[in-house]
């Protein structure tokens, strides 16, 4: 029977989804997307999630796309068939925090998926390349354009131009992961933070994920009137009074995500 192509596990506000094609280093088919897409969706939907958590094996995040279900695709194929925008970009649409956990390789759309993420929590092990180049492609699911906003022209140019792989250290570095722990201890210290997160108040988290990614899509004045829209609706919340005044009594909060 084959195994399922992710596996999802929840823990207590935080939801982890792993990618499970281990002998194929988790390479993205559609298979797996599809799933991945689903599973994201139901984590969106669910009022008892507050976190979510992509994740792969100690050996890879995920190798790339699935070379060998590609080879021999025409561009009519992947014209109508709508590939990467059909599956791969539901993770667009996921409007709570999305944490991916890096150990091993993150390869090509391996890579591009942990990107698509609010945040990386890269092992020390952790590697990661956009090699399209050595097959006469070119990293086609926002690769282009998600990382020279995450770590500048010139080094984007060199990882793309030349296929460059970074380690843990230069990728952050560089800014292109949050932070870099233990190997041993990645699953263990990446649920610690989304456990944190979540338990947070759900709209608040939500307002400050769409006024960051503002600031990536729009100029300064643009994303500045979004944020101080989004600050003002938060006096309509019931959480932020709860804050304000639990930080005046000197107590924990107690969030009910409205």
């Amino acid at each position: 029977m084959q195994e399922q192509p992710i596996l999802v596990e929840t823990h207590g506000r935080v939801s982890v989804i792993t990618l499970n094609r281990p002998q194929q280093m988790n390479a993205l088919d559609d298979a797996l997307m599809d799933a991945l897409g689903a599973a994201l969706l139901a984590c969106d939907a669910d009022a008892d999630i507050g976190a979510i958590v992509i994740t792969g094996n100690d050996k890879a995040f995920a190798a790339g796309a699935d070379i060998a279900a590609m080879a021999e695709w025409s561009y009519m194929d992947v014209y109508q068939g709508d590939f990467i925008t059909r599956n791969w970009e539901t993770i667009r649409r996921v409007r709570k925090p999305v944490i991916a956990a890096v150990a091993g390789f993150a390869m090509g759309g391996g890579c591009e998926l942990a990107m698509a993420c609010d945040m990386i929590v890269a092992a020390e092990s952790a590697r990661f390349a956009l090699p399209e180049i050595k097959l006469a492609m070119l990293p086609g699911a926002g690769g282009t354009q998600r990382l020279p906003r995450a770590i500048g022209k010139a080094k984007a140019m060199d990882m793309c131009l030349s296929g460059r792989m970074l380690d843990a250290a230069e990728a952050d570095r560089y800014g292109l992961v949050s932070r870099v722990v233990a190997s041993e201890q990645l699953r263990e210290e990446t649920l610690d933070l989304a456990a944190r997160i979540a338990a947070f108040s759900l709209p608040a988290l939500m307002a400050i994920k769409e006024s960051v990614n503002r600031a990536w899509e729009s100029s300064l004045s643009e994303g500045i009137g979004f944020e101080r829209r989004q600050l003002h609706a938060r006096f309509a919340s019931e959480d932020a009074h709860e804050g304000m005044h639990a930080f005046l009594s000197k107590r924990k909060p107690v969030f009910r995500h409205r």
